[in-house]
């Protein structure tokens, strides 16, 4: 299987190196450390030992200039959600949007500005319909 940037899969402490690159890239290692320490409460080695393995599966890439390596990502913020809550949505719910919809409504109402919302989303899908 060739792993593109949009199907990387991505754990909880990938996720939160993203985050630091997401927002902000490129970044070095060391930027890269201070920030996950203060965060996430990580040492030097975890970050670069990330790092060096979400570079190995697609997700991550490296710059070498003037003897400093940055870091950038390679998983657009929107694909690794969608690939995350494509998981997710077909692990749970076995790919049924409006079952997790009904799973979650049953526990907490709605706000009316989210019911309009997915009134508007639903009315916009179904006119796509027609095109």
């Amino acid at each position: 299987m060739i792993v593109t940037p949009q199907n990387v899969s991505l754990t909880t402490a990938e996720w939160s190196v993203m985050e630091c690159l997401w927002e902000k890239s490129p970044i070095t290692g060391r930027e890269a450390t201070d920030w996950l320490e203060k965060r996430m409460g990580w040492n030097r080695s975890t970050t670069l030992t990330l790092l060096r393995r979400m570079e190995a599966k697609g997700a991550v890439i490296s710059d070498t200039e003037g003897g400093m390596k940055s870091f950038r990502p390679l998983v657009r913020r929107e694909d690794a959600a969608l690939r995350e809550t494509e998981d997710f949505l077909g692990r749970v719910y076995k790919g049924s949007l409006s079952l997790m919809v009904s799973s979650l409504t049953k526990k907490q109402s709605l706000p009316q500005k989210e019911i309009d919302e997915l009134y508007a989303l639903l009315r916009g899908l179904e006119a796509g319909k027609d095109d």
